[in-house]
């Protein structure tokens, strides 16, 4: 297909796709530097092998997990002009979301109640990737969320239509990558030590 083909409109949106595409690439990027480090460092003689992540972190999956689903549905109900039902699924988003990030500063205490902090006398340096890598996909599901909030004012401005939800499908995709990205972070975390 030729990029410059198409009314001003789709062009827009195949360039503000593209834009998001490049962003989320150098968070992949980013955070794979992060893991990288993570094992090359659990070669250091101060690394904790047999720590267990907190219950808290699980939670936090499920949850992540579950807003995804509920994205999904809302996008499926604004497709099928059904705008109470899109409301719904986005609220419902909008506080998994809101869970999510509450079970992720629930499992940061649990790491701190077992007597591990990020920095000073108690800290190790395991537990500093733990939490660098958290926080920073924290600071990212606010991102998500801030979008989410934009999507649910232009929602209930009726800028999308059926035909018409860019911002909805670019704010979704966007929600998908950080919840597909926690899920590969909990599973690294969990299995390499």
């Amino acid at each position: 297909m030729d990029l410059t083909q198409g009314t001003l409109e789709e062009k827009h949106g195949r360039a503000k796709k593209m834009m998001l595409w490049f962003g989320i690439i150098s968070l992949i990027m980013s955070f794979a530097g992060w893991t990288s480090a993570f094992v090359v460092s659990s070669t250091r003689p101060d690394w904790l092998s047999d720590f267990q992540l907190p219950n808290a972190f699980i939670i936090s999956t499920v949850v992540i997990i579950s807003s995804s689903i509920t994205f999904i549905l809302a996008k499926k109900a604004l497709k099928n002009n059904q705008r109470q039902q899109t409301t719904f699924w986005l609220f419902t988003t909008l506080i998994l979301g809101i869970v999510f990030i509450a079970s992720q500063f629930l499992g940061f205490q649990q790491i701190i109640d077992l007597g591990y902090n990020f920095t000073g006398p108690t800290s190790n340096i395991t537990m500093s990737y733990i939490y660098l890598i958290a926080v920073v996909h924290i600071l990212h599901v606010i991102v998500g969320l801030i979008c989410l909030l934009v999507v649910i004012y232009n929602h209930f401005k009726q800028k999308y239509q059926p035909t018409k939800m860019l911002g909805m499908e670019l704010a979704a995709t966007f929600w998908h990558f950080i919840d597909i990205l926690w899920i590969y972070l909990f599973l690294f975390l969990y299995f390499v030590k």
